[in-house]
């Protein structure tokens, strides 16, 4: 995803002359070609994240259209001050593009998990959050968040589905198990762990990469009475969305995602798959749990 993010900012850096890139130092060398074409609209500001974001707020005022780039914990935990009073109560805008992801660089530690950063931005007023799936989906939306008027937060991982799914963020009904069967919403590189748990149950299954806005109207079109929601960060982060939007019928929701307590432990970004119960034999244990007895293999 980095890579593709790294192509596509490269390119409309040439197109646009209104779009800028503000580093602090993660990925610079790999923009370094971008930076040399064009000096004006390329910073990097060294390992001084908070100065990143207010430097993006600056640029915005001005009329030019940032991505600001670094790890989700330097991006949207380190800066979130300056994400708070010069880009939200300033009414300037700016594009995020995060990596790392909640745990992708899992072996260096703590200071590079971030799986509380959607559960920030969503403090922020009216920001759109794109959580691709596969690196196929990240140039459609990187433009889209540049071509907006708004803040947007993007953000990439090292996991990923098989296969892109290409789409505006509306919720995409990968599997229909009928009417009235128990939906679960799957959000970005979680779809094939989710579609592989789920395969012998009556469960449905929607996909989305746009979890903010989250598509209201399709979950309700498509919710039944039980909803499960499976997110690649903090558990729970969409829950009162979810809840708003289904309070007026009865329902019963199951929020999946990464646990809020600490681990303390280095390992993989698969290894954090598996202990926070999001491949597909955790996914399978947890929705079992949920649907039991309702839900039979292979139908209700």
């Amino acid at each position: 995803m980095r890579d593709s993010f790294v192509d596509t900012t490269t390119a409309l850096l040439a197109e646009d002359p209104r779009t800028a890139l503000v580093l602090a130092d993660i990925s610079a060398a790999a923009f370094a070609p971008a930076a040399r074409r064009h000096p004006d609209r390329v910073l990097n500001v060294g390992i001084r994240e908070q100065l990143m974001v207010g430097v993006a707020g600056g640029l915005a005022l001005t009329g030019l259209r940032a991505i600001v780039h670094s790890y989700a914990p330097f991006l949207v935990e380190r800066a979130y001050e300056q994400l708070k009073l010069d880009l939200d109560h300033q009414g300037a805008s700016a594009v995020l593009v995060s990596v790392g992801a909640s745990y992708d660089r899992a072996a260096a530690g703590r200071t590079h998990l971030a799986p509380a950063d959607v559960s920030l931005i969503d403090t922020l007023h009216d920001w759109t959050v794109h959580v691709p799936g596969h690196p196929g989906e990240v140039p459609a939306l990187l433009r889209a968040a540049v071509a907006a008027e708004g803040s947007a937060y993007l953000r990439l991982s090292t996991l990923h589905n098989d296969r892109p799914r290409p789409g505006d963020g509306t919720l995409d009904l990968v599997r229909d198990a009928g009417p009235g069967a128990p939906l679960l919403v799957a959000v970005g590189p979680v779809l094939d762990a989710a579609l592989a748990a789920v395969a012998d149950l009556g469960v449905s299954v929607a996909y989305t990469h746009r979890p903010r806005p989250f598509d209201v109207a399709g979950l309700r079109a498509l919710a039944g009475t039980e909803v499960i929601l499976v997110e690649p960060y903090l558990a729970g982060t969409s829950a009162r969305v979810v809840s708003a939007a289904l309070a007026d019928r009865p329902h019963r929701l199951l929020t999946l995602g990464v646990a809020r307590q600490e681990l303390r432990r280095y390992g993989s970004a698969e290894d954090h798959t598996r202990w926070h119960g999001l491949d597909a034999a955790g996914l399978r244990r947890s929705v079992s749990e949920f649907l039991a007895p309702a839900l039979t293999p292979a139908g209700r």
